[in-house]
């Protein structure tokens, strides 16, 4: 099979789906390529959820246990441990979104600190991920990367977002366990960017074991790059990426226009692509001071960073390159990467059902937004059912 056809594979990419999984798939993706059904099936889940209907067994049975690997991280064992016998790696990213209390933060990093703990003990689990805003207040971060004085008060609270973050990098720099720090809005992220860079100093003197995320539909994010690569260089570190497309266009415009200042996103799909190959092959063409985990469901990219890697003479198991996709979609690309030998790692969600909705619900706008993301994994589905019935 040449290389441009690897993803048609369906029979690996579906391997381990039952017929009555595959159907389930069949059907959710169906609802999901219609925008009106997406409106309402969320305001209709919303409302049962906040008026406590009994609606949590219907959501787990459906939506639920196709995005997500279970309510809590014992609850997960059974998908992880599934996937990896078909080498593919699970990174547990507990999807609890939005809350603003200092003990939600305290109980968000014991989650991390229990994640890594559990991953040491697990090769299926070589990598944890955590959001920034999961360990401290958005307005604090943005207060931060805007340069805003803090109240006395305000500095003990980053202080406190500080420590969690030390807490959990220097565990896993024990442990031996990857750590992805995902990005977020624009106007939060320059303080973020600053911490993670911290915290690589510290811990990624030998090798990367703290990343940072660049969300690469945003312009100048290769400046930032290469500023950084420059830094590590002067400064005797390794740097750590997750480079993603992004996920936060709609609410990135909105405010650049309420606000009247630029929008930081690049203008056209196709100027976003190219930010991203570029950013690809830079990282690519400097291996020994940046690893790089490639979070993306777009199968051009993956085949570029292919070639690339053969070009560059990178082997397909080299520890410093990572492909990831988010667990429930694009099983094409995983499945078939991990058999033909790459690092393959899917993202897990977990949490409870009712904390998760958030982000099952961003999950289903961003496929109906992704022109030809929900046409590819119906018609991939339709094939493997095909192929079955013969």
């Amino acid at each position: 099979m040449t290389t441009k056809r690897l993803f048609d594979n369906t029979e690996v990419a579906f391997q381990l789906k039952s017929d009555s999984e595959l159907e389930r798939a069949y059907f959710l993706f169906k609802m999901i390529s219609h925008q009106p059904l997406v409106r309402i099936g969320t305001a209709a889940t919303n409302f049962a959820l906040k008026a406590h209907l009994p609606v949590e067994g219907l959501i787990r049975s459906t939506v639920f246990d196709h995005f997500c690997g279970g309510v809590n991280e014992d609850d997960c064992i059974n998908v992880i441990d599934k996937m990896y016998t078909k080498g593919v790696c699970s990174v547990l990213d507990f999807s609890v979104e939005g809350k603003e209390e200092e003990q939600s933060f305290d109980d968000a990093m014991q989650k991390i600190v229990k994640i890594i703990n559990f991953s040491d003990e697990k090769e299926a689990m070589p990598i944890v991920v955590f959001k920034p805003t999961g360990f401290g207040r958005f307005h604090l971060y943005q207060k931060k990367g805007e340069g805003k004085p803090f109240s006395d008060e305000e500095t003990q609270e980053w202080n406190r977002v500080v420590a969690r973050f030390n807490t959990v990098c220097k565990l896993a720099k024990e442990k031996d366990v990857e750590i992805l720090i995902d990005a977020e809005e624009s106007w939060m992220q320059d303080a973020a960017d600053d911490l993670c860079e911290d915290m690589m100093r510290l811990y990624n003197k030998d090798i990367p074991i703290v990343y940072n995320t660049l969300q690469l539909y945003r312009c100048g994010r290769l400046e930032y790059l290469k500023q950084l690569h420059e830094r590590a260089k002067r400064d005797g570190f390794k740097i750590g990426l997750k480079i993603v497309r992004g996920a936060y266009m709609e609410k990135e415009r909105e405010r650049s226009e309420d606000k009247g200042y630029e929008s930081p996103i690049c203008v056209t799909k196709e100027a976003t692509d190219i930010n991203f190959n570029e950013t690809l092959d830079y990282i690519l063409k400097n291996l020994n001071e940046i690893s790089l985990f490639i979070g993306t469901h777009n199968e051009e990219s993956c085949y570029l960073a292919m070639e690339l890697m053969n070009k560059l003479n990178i082997s397909k198991s080299d520890n410093r390159v990572w492909f990831g996709q988010l667990y429930g979609m694009s099983d094409h690309i995983s499945f078939n990467l991990a058999a033909n030998g790459y690092n393959v790692a899917k993202y897990v969600p977990f949490g409870p059902v009712k904390d998760v909705m958030p982000y099952l619900i961003r999950r289903a706008e961003e496929n109906t937004s992704v022109a030809g993301q929900t046409s590819r994994e119906l018609n991939l589905l339709k094939q493997e059912k095909a192929r079955r019935k013969l």
